[in-house]
């Protein structure tokens, strides 16, 4: 389940520098996840960090 960054998403750079797969980046509105590149940071982190940092909580894991 990747993680995906919803419309809301201000731009504000703090989920970027914290990915340690290099999974987000910048698209055509707002920050997007690569799914071929989000681990959910498993063997990094405890939980997905983009999700931990994100000050307007617009970060979400995929379900289902």
């Amino acid at each position: 389940m990747p993680a995906v960054i919803e419309v809301s998403c201000i731009n504000c750079d703090m989920c970027v520098p914290e990915c340690p797969n290099e999974a987000i980046s910048m698209g055509p509105l707002h920050y997007q996840v690569n799914p071929q590149l989000c681990t959910e940071c498993i063997g990094y982190y405890d939980k997905p960090t983009c999700i931990e940092v994100c000050p307007i909580d617009c970060v979400a894991l995929v379900t289902g």
